[in-house]
């Protein structure tokens, strides 16, 4: 179980430290040819999301890594899964039903982070 933890947190950490890094540095001309939603909200949101993905990407590897606070694995994993019910809503209200399959296989795989980061309680 812990070594299919680190599995799933490793994908997930790298995908949303690229994904919150990206939304965190990029102008809103430079991130609107990956993910055309940035023209539907609030710059400084986008902004927000990007640092909570870096956040949760951290919260995956650090504390079970470090044995300091290692619960926060779990809350960072129900994070993103939030953030993933939050994309597929943005996505569905848009129309752009062909390109959530990235969202719902980040959702189960949040999923499957938060259930198996129950290992670290």
């Amino acid at each position: 179980m812990i070594v299919a933890y680190w599995i799933v947190a490793g994908i997930l950490a790298f995908f949303y430290l690229y994904s919150g890094g990206i939304k965190v540095v990029r102008s809103r001309d430079g991130l609107r040819p990956m993910m055309g939603w940035v023209d539907d909200m609030p710059f400084a949101f986008v902004r927000v999301i990007g640092a909570l993905e870096v956040l949760a990407a951290l919260g995956l590897i650090l504390p079970p890594l470090t044995g300091i606070a290692p619960w926060l694995a779990l809350v960072a994993a129900i994070g993103l899964v939030l953030v993933q019910i939050g994309g597929l809503i943005v996505h569905l209200r848009r129309g752009e039903v062909r390109i959530i399959g990235i969202n719902v296989g980040l959702l189960v795989l949040a999923g499957v982070a938060a259930w198996l980061a129950t290992v670290w309680l």
